[in-house]
């Protein structure tokens, strides 16, 4: 079963990657646009530094995404307190029986 923070990054992956590829057909294939050659060069110069900024900030997002996707969820904060408890009583219980021990063998050396 899958956790919420697990859903979450798989639905962030997911939207990362989508994105990505719809800007890659995008830029690919405009279809629309034709510009003098003057103007598409300046227009390609900005479409490549702006593609590589853009895809790498959806990397780091498909990162983030894959990373809680993969990531397994952490105990509850009740069961983490149960066992905070747990070990805060098994030094009493044994403490108890060592001196119940202690004393029950001084009693045997004093008879």
């Amino acid at each position: 079963m899958v956790s919420k923070d697990q859903g979450i990054g798989g639905a962030i992956l997911a939207v990362c990657v989508i994105v990505a590829v719809g800007y890659l057909v995008l830029v690919v294939d405009p279809g629309l646009f034709t510009l003098n050659d003057a103007t598409q060069a300046r227009l390609d110069a900005v479409l490549v530094l702006v593609s590589v900024a853009f895809i790498a900030i959806l990397a780091i997002g498909a990162w983030i995404g894959w990373t809680m996707a993969t990531t397994p969820p952490p105990k509850p904060i009740e069961e983490i307190t149960t066992e905070i408890e747990e070990k805060k009583e098994e030094p009493k219980a044994e403490e108890t029986a060592t001196s119940t021990d202690a004393a029950t063998e001084s009693a045997k050396k004093k008879k």
